[in-house]
């Protein structure tokens, strides 16, 4: 059996989300916990996203304006705080499917945006069973979490988001990508895709690419990391 074969036959075991959703309840829930220990890479992370949506934002592109997004793999709330809610967007969902980190994000990283109203539901909830409402979304915004998805259920999960997206939505993409084949964490049940996999489920999923850039700023060492902008 090729490396790729085993990497598809581990994917598949009934065990991977069990194995995922055990990893992360381990997880201290905090920023540095959210980021594997590089709590570091926080402000450049969000310079980057800001920086990649702007376009979408201001100018003769804007489409995401004032609107509703939502913020997949969430954790504690960190993309939402940092990122989403300096856009800024009218009011933000979270997905998350570690209890933990929900309950941490409700009660103390996120108390004084859900006091305003910036934050609407927070969703404990893997995001292969994840329904977004239809037509409820000006963005989608997933980051760092899409490896614990297979393949099939990446490709589902990508056409229920395009089916919640409002008419002009987004859905926005952060992931590491592997050099050459993809690779398989065992530990964690997730998988570093190369970009063209990536691209590949994009295309099958029925999206549009629209814009892609390449995280600079990034600690030596790590994987390289992409922004992708798509639409339905």
């Amino acid at each position: 059996m090729s490396s790729t074969e085993e990497q598809a036959a581990l994917m598949k075991q009934p065990e991977w989300y069990i194995k995922a959703q055990d990893y992360w309840n381990g997880v201290t829930p905090t920023v540095d916990g959210m980021l594997g220990g590089f709590s570091v890479v926080d402000p450049v992370d969000v310079k980057g996203s800001l920086k990649f949506i702007d376009e979408f934002i201001h100018g003769p592109q804007a489409v995401l304006t004032d609107g509703y997004a939502c913020d997949c793999g969430a954790g504690i709330g960190r993309v939402t705080k940092n990122f989403l809610l300096q856009v800024p967007f009218q009011k933000v969902d979270l997905v998350e499917q570690a209890q933990v980190f929900c309950e941490q994000a409700e009660k103390e990283y996120l108390v004084e945006e859900i006091k305003e109203g910036k934050v609407g539901q927070v969703i404990c909830q893997g995001l292969q069973d994840f329904q977004p409402q239809k037509g409820k979304y000006d963005l989608i915004w997933c980051q760092w979490v899409l490896g614990h998805l297979t393949d099939d259920h990446l490709v589902a999960f990508f056409k229920r988001c395009a089916e919640g997206l409002k008419e002009n939505g987004l859905i926005g993409v952060k992931e590491n990508n592997a050099s050459g084949q993809a690779l398989v964490d065992d530990e964690d049940s997730s998988i570093t895709r190369p970009n063209d996999e990536l691209k590949r489920l994009f295309k099958k999923a029925g999206l549009t690419l629209i814009k892609e850039d390449l995280q600079r700023g990034l600690p030596q060492g790590l994987f390289p990391v992409r922004m992708y902008m798509l639409k339905k």
